[in-house]
């Protein structure tokens, strides 16, 4: 049988060999110098989709450095999206930042996440104009307050409605049904 440690300098080769991993590679050694290792945290790349995460105190501050790279120039905020992970103990809400380089091909995924008692986010409304709707929505739909925003309010559900329909809070079914017979929905 061969040895296991055999096959490291083979997947490392591989790697080598993939442009995406390369490139990848190469935006994660720039993201650290222009604003650190420890800015960072749990970096995958899921898909060859390079994500990081870090810190609602830093996003806006990263995010403005990374639009104004002249190297990377993130130009576009693909998705701005809000979630929440009821188990994560002061994690529960969280936002997902998609950005993309149109001229130079490149893009990243950041993520922050922070307490459900605290559900307070930086704009980006003053880097990006498409940053207005998705902050709406996640006010809308997951309680996540934005402010400097200029208008946040309901985007989709009205406005008299004291819940956020996207947080885990609620039951998808109601248990009590009757009128549903489970033989013909295969459970």
């Amino acid at each position: 049988m061969a040895d296991q440690n055999e096959s490291i300098p083979a997947q490392e080769q591989a790697a080598a060999q993939d442009p995406a991993a390369q490139k990848n590679a190469q935006l994660l050694a720039l993201l650290h110098r222009l604003f650190g290792a420890d800015a960072f945290t749990d970096v995958e790349e899921p898909y060859g989709l390079l994500t990081a995460t870090t810190t609602r105190e830093q996003i806006h501050g990263i995010i403005e450095g990374l639009q104004k790279d002249e190297e990377l120039q993130l130009n576009f905020l693909t998705t701005m999206c809000g979630m929440h992970w009821p188990e994560r103990k002061d994690q529960e809400l969280g936002i997902v930042y998609h950005l993309h380089s149109l001229t130079q091909n490149i893009r990243l995924r950041l993520k922050i996440f922070f307490p459900i008692a605290d559900p307070v986010a930086p704009t980006l409304t003053d880097l990006y104009a498409t940053a207005n709707w998705m902050e709406r929505e996640a006010f809308d739909f997951y309680g996540i307050i934005f402010p400097g925003h200029p208008n946040l309010m309901r985007i989709l559900n009205v406005e008299d409605m004291d819940y956020h329909p996207m947080r885990k809070e609620y039951a998808l079914e109601d248990g009590t049904r009757e009128d549903k017979t489970d033989l013909f929905f295969g459970r």
